[in-house]
């Protein structure tokens, strides 16, 4: 009977379980429905809102990105306007600091040959056409040694040979001082590639024995590219040349220039030695070569020796005698060509009118009376047009200039001594 009433009870619990189930399934159903439809609703809602977040997060990135790129440009603009800022600064600095530079640079004038020679010769060796080659020299005593008159390159010198030959002007009065308180001593010497050296002494070793012996060394060594001076223990080279480049053979111009106290020597056309303040007193001179021979290339030559008396400075004659009369500048041998030696009055005429402006002037050319008259015309006016070109070319306007030669038609001095041919070989600036 429990049996029964459990398979009743279980089919009564069953069917209603089933009705129970079947609304429950049906509640359920709508409930999913309207849970789904909730969720759709809300899915969509949030995909609707996930996609508009979506969109601004897009956006917003999109204008951080811009933001970001913008400042980074931003940062590389700023940066590169600081770089080009600093660049401008930098450059302006480096611009300033050479433009301070450039104001700070020494405008440096520095005259290594301001050699002029004296204006009135009072010796010069000019061997005569009378003298034979092999004589002693006419112009000069011999103290020791052997010294002759020889033809070099077509050209009379004087050859220095066996030992230490030693000469000195013939003077009349060789006892004496014959050396003004401002002269010039010019002449070009041969050092041979054995040779040693020449020496010259400021006084006659031959007439002047009663010299003081305090000026005993009185007197400068010269070699190929050096000079030196004895009496002060100075010595001076010649910039041209250097230990490893020194010449073993050539020939070489020496100046030499005394202004009351002042000793300038100059080697060819640069100064080397400059005492404002000489202990000597110059009172002759006296060439020495050391150790010449005649042979295995050792003698020494000798050529164009001068000795001038100074003179007034340029401007001062301009204003006495309206124009200056130079014998300083000097050409090859019957030709126009200008010795560098020249340079030095070349260079005063240049400053002077400079300095003034308003001076104009005829360049004016003269001769000795040697050799045929119209020859020496030609050869006077190329010599004057050839110094006005030079001024010209160093920046004188050519309406300040003219030239003219006048030959050998207007001596300054007599024909007969070789002394007064230099004076009257020379170049007249004369104002116009």
């Amino acid at each position: 009977m429990k049996n029964i009433k459990f398979i009743l009870f279980s089919i009564l619990l069953l069917s209603f379980s089933y009705q129970s189930e079947a609304q429950l399934w049906k509640k359920l159903k709508e409930h999913a429905k309207e849970k789904i439809k909730s969720e759709a609703e809300n899915r969509s809602e949030r995909r609707i809102d996930k996609g508009i977040d979506k969109v601004y997060d897009e956006a917003e990135d999109e204008i951080d990105g811009k933001n970001k790129k913008s400042k980074k440009k931003s940062k590389k603009r700023k940066k590169s306007k600081k770089r080009r800022n600093d660049d401008e600064q930098v450059s302006e600095s480096e611009g300033n600091d050479k433009e301070k530079t450039k104001k700070h640079t020494p405008n440096v004038v520095w005259n290594k040959f301001d050699f002029v020679p004296g204006d009135t010769i009072i010796f010069e060796d000019l061997p005569d056409e009378d003298e034979e080659n092999g004589e002693f020299p006419s112009r000069w005593d011999l103290v020791k040694g052997q010294v002759e008159i020889a033809e070099v390159d077509g050209e009379k010198v004087l050859i220095f040979i066996d030992g230490q030959p030693t000469i000195v002007p013939y003077l009349k009065n060789a006892k004496q001082d014959y050396l003004p308180d401002v002269f010039t001593i010019e002449f070009d010497y041969y050092k041979p590639k054995e040779g040693n050296r020449i020496s010259v002494y400021l006084y006659d070793k031959k007439n002047q024995r009663n010299i003081s012996s305090k000026y005993y060394d009185m007197y400068m060594d010269i070699g190929s590219d050096y000079v030196s001076e004895k009496l002060e223990e100075i010595t001076g080279k010649s910039p041209k040349y250097d230990y490893h480049t020194r010449p073993n053979a050539r020939w070489v111009h020496i100046s030499i220039a005394y202004t009351k106290g002042k000793l300038k020597v100059y080697m060819d056309d640069v100064r080397v030695i400059n005492i404002p303040h000489y202990s000597g007193n110059p009172s002759g001179l006296t060439l020495q070569a050391y150790w010449a021979e005649l042979g295995d290339n050792k003698a020494f030559y000798f050529k164009n020796i001068r000795i001038a008396k100074g003179g007034v400075k340029y401007y001062k004659r301009v204003l006495s005698d309206g124009k200056i009369i130079v014998n300083g500048i000097k050409f090859d041998v019957n030709k126009a060509t200008l010795k560098p030696e020249s340079m030095g009055p070349i260079n005063r005429i240049y400053k002077l009118m400079k300095k003034q402006p308003d001076l104009r002037f005829s360049v004016e050319g003269h001769t000795d009376s040697d050799g045929d008259a119209d020859f020496n015309q030609k050869l006077s006016e190329k010599r004057a047009k050839v110094v006005m070109d030079k001024l010209i070319a160093m920046g004188i306007d050519k309406s300040r200039l003219k030239y003219k030669g006048w030959g050998e038609s207007k001596p300054i001095d007599n024909n007969n001594t070789p002394e007064g041919k230099a004076n009257n070989r020379r170049v007249e600036f004369v104002k116009f």
